[in-house]
């Protein structure tokens, strides 16, 4: 067999997985390993890999036939149940990369250092072990690791018998090497990915994500996950993602929480933020006032359809909140003067884009009021086949608007989050 005995981990999780024939198979994202009393070396039994559908699944390395010319090769029979991390189980990128542990060095001192990589090495048909780490030296006293032939900072390759810590999980874990794998996910799949860690991984991995990239996550998670990880944040960052959400996920995250931690939040964020918010909280979570965002695309009567399209592109946007313009008199934020009526995303690409949106209005969608249940919401969006829905007040303001994948979040079951990929079948299939 031609397979290199070697490979560091972080080069691995970039490959695509080919069967034999030549067809792909999907693509790694990571590397299980087992730690045991009886072995000096972690055992790595098999790589997670993600294949279509985004779906991340297991293949043991008893699968993997080769691992050359920037690719695996495995036998083309994988199992494609979900991916589910036993206890007895480490994955290599998303828990030991930036591990803090502690390492010899050529002159036999051990001193701190940080897990930047990971190497394993085939050592028969059926095995392959952890056998080196790449690590960077911390030393606070950077002239004693001088005398000892390194220097605070550098990084080298150490024998894994020389690593010690490896398998404990260390506080105030980075997780800057795990967000680079894994930076190409969307939200909704790095939120499958950081659901897997635990607990403590998992605020280590929200620390280390952006306000908005931490937000446009949390929508994505299960409600346990959710208000975990917001309330580990300090206040003042909790606030500045909440206000990042959109607000009918962020309304709904606040209902979870006790009162007193509500008000803190609330105080801390900007007025109008939090008076959205405010607002939200009053209705019922399954009327048309609790599943609505007070954030749809709204524009005055003498707007032109060139300026439509142009705020209807902007990528923040999701596709169901940009399908739908609507047409207020000001103020243009909600509460808002007097609706006017809708204008759907395909009518603006048929017109000529100097035209004014008042003179193309669809005004024969009828507004829901905020009190308007759940299934009435459902069966509107159904039986005109739309996508969104205004949301008025008694006296004709808009309010906001629902959207369907508001509505699929909330009849769906409680659970669909993790159980989303159950609903595929076979569980040997070839890789082809």
């Amino acid at each position: 067999m031609s397979t290199p005995t070697r490979a560091f981990v972080g080069r691995l999780s970039e490959l695509d997985v080919f069967d034999p024939l030549g067809d792909k198979v999907g693509r790694v994202r990571d590397v299980v390993v087992t730690f045991s009393v009886a072995r000096t070396r972690p055992r790595a039994i098999g790589l997670v890999v993600e294949v279509p559908g985004r779906r991340r699944v297991f293949v043991p390395m008893t699968r993997v036939t080769s691992v050359e010319g920037g690719q695996v090769i495995t036998t083309g029979l994988v199992n494609m149940r979900r991916f589910e991390q036993r206890p007895n189980e480490t994955l290599v990128v998303a828990e030991l990369f930036e591990r803090q542990v502690q390492v010899r060095t050529d002159g036999g001192d051990v001193v701190p250092a940080t897990v930047q990589d990971v190497g394993i090495e085939q050592l028969g048909p059926r095995g392959w072990n952890v056998t080196r780490a790449a690590v960077r030296l911390q030393a606070s006293r950077p002239s004693r690791l001088g005398r000892l032939g390194r220097r605070r900072g550098e990084t080298f390759v150490a024998p894994i018998e020389d690593v010690r810590g490896l398998r404990d999980a260390s506080e105030n874990q980075g997780a800057a090497k795990l967000l680079e794998t894994y930076g190409d996910l969307k939200p909704a799949d790095l939120a499958e990915v950081i659901h897997d860690l635990s607990a403590q991984r998992r605020a280590e991995v929200a620390a280390a994500l952006t306000d908005e990239r931490l937000a446009d996550v949390i929508e994505e998670l299960p409600e346990d996950d959710q208000v975990e990880i917001l309330v580990g944040l300090e206040v003042r960052r909790a606030a500045d993602v909440l206000e990042a959400m959109e607000p009918d996920d962020a309304a709904d995250l606040l209902a979870e929480l006790p009162v007193e931690r509500q008000e803190e939040l609330l105080q801390t964020m900007q007025p109008d933020d939090a008076a959205d918010l405010r607002r939200l909280l009053t209705y019922d979570e399954n009327t048309a006032g609790g599943l609505m965002t007070t954030e749809p695309v709204i524009l005055g009567p003498e707007a032109s359809i060139a300026e439509a399209l142009a705020v209807v592109r902007r990528k923040e946007l999701s596709t169901a909140l940009a399908c739908t313009v609507f047409v207020c008199r000001p103020p243009l934020e909600t509460p808002t003067g007097k609706f006017l009526g809708v204008v759907h995303l395909q009518r603006l690409l048929r017109e000529p884009p100097h035209n004014p949106v008042g003179g193309i209005i669809d005004k024969d969608v009828e507004p829901l009021p905020p009190a308007a249940s759940l299934g009435a919401v459902t069966r509107t969006l159904a039986t005109y086949d739309l996508v969104g829905l205004p949301v008025v007040d008694d006296d004709g303001h808009l309010l906001g608007a629902v959207t369907v994948d508001d509505v699929l979040d909330h009849i769906l079951p409680e659970d669909w989050r993790e159980e989303r990929h159950d609903v595929v079948a076979p569980a040997e299939v070839s890789g082809g």
